[in-house]
Parts: C-alpha cells; sequence; structure tokens
C-alpha cells in the first residue's frame, strides 16, 4: 500500500482534452497523481466540440422531424395539412451551444477534481517532458513522471476535394450551414457518412450518397446495412454504390462531383466523410521513443502502454476503434494499470457501438461474418420487430433483434440491433458478453410487456436448447 501511495503522488500530463484525456486525468486525481491536462480547443476535445456531442444533436434534431411527419399515422394533426420543416440556422445555433457547455461542464469538473488544466498546444521533448504553447504567445515546460496521450485525429481530405466551409465541408464545418441544403452530396458510406445522409435526409434534404464499395456500411452487419438500405430507398437517399469520387469542384452555386468512371453528380452542397488522420505527426513522438504504425498511429498493447517507459496512449490516435467509449476505457484502464489499481486489459469483442442513423444499429462482441468465417462455433436467431406489440404501437415497421451464441454451451458472445434508440437496447447483450452469460439467463429475466426489450428476451429463448 505505501508503495502504491508514493507512487500515485507523482505527476502525470495528459497530452489531449477529449474522452480518453478527461476520463484518465479524473481517474488519475482519483488516485492521488497530480494531474495537468494539456488542450489546444477546449476540453472533451473534437468529440465534444466537433465531432460526437454536435452530430448526435444534429440527428436528435433529425429524429424529431421524424416522429413529427409521422404524427398523422397515429391520428395526431400537427399544424393542419402542412409539412414539418426545420429551420437549420436554430438548429446549429443549439448544438453548438450545447457542445460549449458540455466542454464548460466538463472543464468545470476537472478542476474541482484537481487536475490542473492548461490550455495550449503540447509537444513531448522527451518521455518525461511537455512544451506547451499558449495562444498568448508564452511557452511552458512541464515535468512528468508518466505521459498519456489522447491527441485525437482530424479529417482526411481528398487532395481534389478541399473543403471550404461553404459548399465543400468536412464533418467538422458542416454546422456553419444556415439553411438545409437543397441536394447534398455524401461521398463516404462508412458510419459517419451513413449517418449524416439519414439525417440531412429526415431534415428533408435530397441526398446523394457516394459508395466507393457495393453497399452502405460495409464493414458492419450484412442484415443490417440492408435494412437501413431499404429505409434510404424508401425516403429517397440516391445511393450511388461502387463508385469512387475522383474530385469535387464549386460549379456556381453548387458543386460538382466527378466519379472515377467520368460520370458527375451536381448538387448544392457536399460533405466529404473518408475518415480520420491521427494527430500524432510533429508533437515529437518518435524523440521520445513512442513507435507509430504505418498508418500514424501510435502502438499501444492491452492496457494502453506504448513503446516508451511510463507513457501510455488511448482514443483515435491509437487507431484501436475510433468510438469515444472506447477512448475513455483506454484512458481508464491506462490509469488503473499506472497507478496500481485493479486493472482488467481491453477486450476488443466486448466493445458495444452504434451507428445513429434512422434507425439505429448497435452492435456488440462476435459478428456473424467472423462466425461464416469459421472463428467461432455459434448459433445466431434473428428475431424482426414487427412482431412485437410495442413496436406496433410505435409504428416501427423495420427492424430486428440478433444474438449470437456460442455452439455447445449457449453463451452470449454477440449481438446486433437494429431499432429506434438501439444504443438503449443493445445493453442488456452487452451486459450478456461481458459477463458470459447464458442465453437462459436473458429468457428468464423480467421484461416490460409491451417493449422493444421484449424481442431482445424473446431471441434469447429461441436459442435454448432443451437438455
Amino acid at each position: 500500500m505505501t508503495a502504491q501511495h508514493d507512487f500515485s503522488a507523482h505527476r502525470l500530463v495528459i497530452l489531449g482534452g477529449g474522452p480518453g484525456g478527461y476520463e484518465a486525468a479524473i481517474v488519475g486525481a482519483h488516485l492521488g497523481a497530480q494531474v495537468t491536462i494539456v488542450e489546444r480547443h477546449g476540453m472533451g476535445g473534437s468529440a465534444v466540440l466537433t465531432d460526437v456531442v454536435p452530430s448526435k444533436t444534429l440527428i436528435a434534431t433529425a429524429d424529431a422531424m421524424r416522429r413529427v411527419a409521422g404524427a398523422r399515422e397515429f391520428g395526431v394533426r400537427v399544424g393542419g395539412d402542412s409539412d414539418a420543416s426545420a429551420d437549420l440556422s436554430v438548429v446549429n445555433s443549439r448544438l453548438l451551444a450545447l457542445a460549449k457547455d458540455q466542454s464548460t461542464d466538463i472543464h468545470t469538473g476537472l478542476e474541482r477534481a484537481g487536475v490542473r488544466v492548461v490550455l495550449g498546444e503540447g509537444r513531448l521533448l522527451d518521455h518525461q517532458r511537455v512544451q506547451v504553447d499558449r495562444a498568448d504567445g508564452s511557452q511552458e515546460t512541464i515535468e512528468a513522471d508518466a505521459l498519456l496521450l489522447a491527441v485525437g485525429a482530424h479529417a482526411r481530405e481528398l487532395p481534389t476535394a478541399r473543403p471550404d466551409g461553404e459548399r465543400i465541408f468536412n464533418w467538422t464545418q458542416v454546422y456553419n450551414l444556415q439553411e438545409i441544403p437543397e441536394h447534398l452530396i455524401v461521398i463516404g458510406s462508412g458510419v459517419t457518412g451513413a449517418e449524416f445522409a439519414s439525417a440531412y435526409n429526415m431534415l428533408g434534404t435530397k441526398v446523394t450518397l457516394v459508395s466507393s464499395r457495393d453497399r452502405v456500411l460495409p464493414g458492419e452487419d450484412a442484415d443490417a446495412a440492408q435494412v437501413l438500405e431499404g429505409v434510404f430507398k424508401a425516403n429517397g437517399v440516391n445511393v450511388v454504390s461502387r463508385s469512387r469520387a475522383e474530385g469535387v469542384e464549386r460549379i456556381g452555386d453548387g458543386v460538382r462531383v466527378t466519379l472515377s468512371d467520368g460520370r458527375t453528380i451536381d448538387g448544392s452542397h457536399c460533405l466529404v466523410a473518408v475518415g480520420g488522420i491521427p494527430n500524432t505527426a510533429g508533437i515529437g513522438l518518435e524523440g521520445a521513443g513512442v513507435a507509430l504504425t504505418e498508418s500514424g498511429h501510435i502502438k499501444v498493447d492491452g492496457v494502453s502502454r506504448t513503446t516508451a517507459p511510463n507513457v501510455y496512449a488511448a482514443g483515435d490516435c491509437t487507431g484501436v476503434f475510433a468510438l469515444a467509449s472506447v477512448a475513455a476505457m483506454q484512458g481508464r484502464i491506462a490509469m488503473a494499470h499506472l497507478l496500481g489499481d485493479s486493472v482488467r486489459p481491453l477486450k476488443l469483442h466486448e466493445v458495444s457501438s452504434n451507428i445513429f442513423t434512422s434507425p439505429e444499429i448497435a452492435t456488440v462482441g462476435v459478428t456473424e461474418q467472423q462466425v461464416a468465417e469459421g472463428k467461432y462455433q455459434a448459433d445466431i436467431i434473428k428475431l424482426d420487430l414487427a412482431t412485437n406489440a410495442r413496436a406496433k404501437m410505435m409504428n416501427v415497421t423495420e427492424g430486428f433483434v440478433k444474438i449470437i451464441a456460442r455452439r455447445g454451451s449457449g453463451t452470449v458472445i454477440g449481438g446486433v440491433v437494429v431499432a429506434p434508440r438501439a444504443s438503449e437496447l443493445i445493453f442488456p447483450i452487452a451486459l450478456a458478453v461481458h459477463n458470459r452469460l447464458h442465453v437462459d439467463d436473458i429468457a428468464e429475466t423480467f421484461t416490460v410487456y409491451p417493449s422493444l426489450s421484449g424481442s431482445v428476451s424473446e431471441a434469447a429463448r429461441r436459442l435454448h436448447v432443451h437438455l
């Protein structure tokens, strides 16, 4: 106990105030470390200020539009015969204000926990010193006994599609819009592209989604992607598959996207969503002994250690999973390992994630693709929500619950939910995966009737093995 107490009194410097950084700072301070966190933009990092919080607030607005648009099917009259419309200037002002408030709350919480917050650009002088350049031109060198790198990532740009913040956007600039775009062309059919395509479609924009693959969300559950593509088609989203965007240019009051086969698509605006690049260049990592992968991500092990002594890393800069929840978990694990608390290495097969399209797509654990490839022996049940009483009441006509259980033992090892608020419904399956529960543990747990969660229990019952 004495050794742990002495070590936790050491100085910890965290570079980056996103989820990986600020969660680690709070844990480190709680365990007795002297914590300094360096952030160049504001607490919460891009997750709070320009990415997760703003985009999911925009999506919440779009979902409100969806519910209003479907109100008549419930017998609810909304404003006579007029259609609902969105004031994008109000929407964007609200979401940016909400992001700022969240950032302020995090800053206040850190200071209340005893964390020293320094605003500025940080770089490593070695594995025990960080130099900070403040906006006012002043500099400070901070000595550290241990470092955590949580420097995040920024939007990837195409050399032939430079964002200008007016007609051509990356995902951080799209909140500059003051009016609903007439025709938004989205380049990239991954999570970010699909989410924005779904949101702006519900807000009343004509949307064209350019995908270099044969379907939307190529890395996700095939059944889930098929449901989303069906919804896109029904809602008028034009998915241009197996097509790579070669360039984007301004044409008068609009944009023109040129595809690799020479075809062009004209629209009013374009959103480029083709992935991210880690913020690891030019901050002294190599000189401090921190090894990078070929993609520029920081190499880490299961407890977030880098190749440099007492230097850890968390979040998008590690290339593990670009999820705020994973970044936060990596940060917490790093602090537990560094400061001698009980620690459990990061287990990627337990990560739950959600795509905030309409409907939402949530996943956890082993995938059906992995089962098909022979990596796991498993039984799979897919239960459509069309038979669920609560779904009928809510006028939910698409979606499903899928549970994957290890063959023989019946242990739950994965699952997929496609539904409104799938991000909430995935939790019991994630809990089962984490705790290695049997399908009968889910099946025999009471659910509310009627409820969408009843389909989770029903799917588990269908995986019961009679002894």
